[in-house]
């Protein structure tokens, strides 16, 4: 199959090889299109194009996870409610393998979402050669059969100094949330660590770890603003001392 033209904007590339000590490496190059995946109400079934950028055929193992988040943390649990067909394949170079997605029913009340990991096999290692396994990860939010949106809400916690903004979503839908940004009185601005996940899953918590001047004792709220899939947020965020 020839392989598409991918945009910059969307292009998701990971290169399996890198240069140890004068060693060479063998590169691989995946791309995978799109990068996010919905099925939208009463949709079952969809694809997920994966394209070898590489000189050299290369094979792919396939798997569906459900995907959860409990108090900030995130998890992945195997599942057989999304199929994915076929789960191994080898790639000819500069070709694009077409995955078939496939769930069984519908969300009924609110939408669940899963993440599709790719995983390079790399061949033997030649002798002077250095592989390195190439793991993608494309979210996939299947959305409820009823009208679904999230709904935020958002406290600062303070455990000696240390600040971690706390989203709960009772939604039934996920949001993702850039730019987020804390501000306080004398010009105090918290924003969080660069490594902080956006997504902020339906019927999840999620944390923000900030950084920033420490907050003065008498703070009681700060001015959150950010944007999220329905648009600006701006709201008044109640300081709390953490459990």
């Amino acid at each position: 199959m020839k392989l598409p033209h991918f945009p910059p904007s969307i292009r998701c590339l990971l290169l399996s090889g890198i240069l140890f000590g004068g060693l060479q490496a063998g590169a691989q190059v995946l791309a995978v299109q799109p990068v996010n995946i919905f099925l939208h109400a009463g949709e079952q079934a969809t694809t997920l194009g994966v394209s070898n950028l590489g000189a050299a055929d290369t094979a792919v193992q396939v798997r569906a996870y459900v995907w959860s988040m409990k108090d900030g943390v995130e998890s992945l649990t195997p599942t057989h409610d999304l199929l994915v067909s076929p789960p191994i394949a080898t790639i000819a170079p500069h070709a694009t393998q077409i995955i078939r997605l496939v769930q069984h029913g519908s969300p009924a009340k609110s939408e669940i979402t899963y993440r599709i990991l790719v995983d390079q096999i790399p061949p033997a290692a030649a002798p002077g050669t250095v592989r390195i396994v190439v793991r993608l990860s494309i979210p996939v939010f299947a959305e409820p059969m009823v009208q679904a949106n999230p709904h935020d809400t958002f406290h600062l916690e303070n455990a000696g100094g240390k600040l971690t903004l706390v989203g709960v979503n009772d939604g039934n839908r996920h949001d993702t949330l850039h730019d987020i940004e804390l501000k306080g009185a004398g010009g105090l601005v918290l924003k969080p660590v660069a490594s902080n996940s956006p997504y902020l899953l339906a019927g999840s918590t999620q944390h923000w770890t900030l950084t920033g001047h420490p907050l003065p004792d008498a703070t009681k709220q700060l001015t959150l603003t950010a944007v999220g899939i329905n648009g600006s947020i701006r709201e008044q965020v109640p300081v709390v001392s953490a459990p």
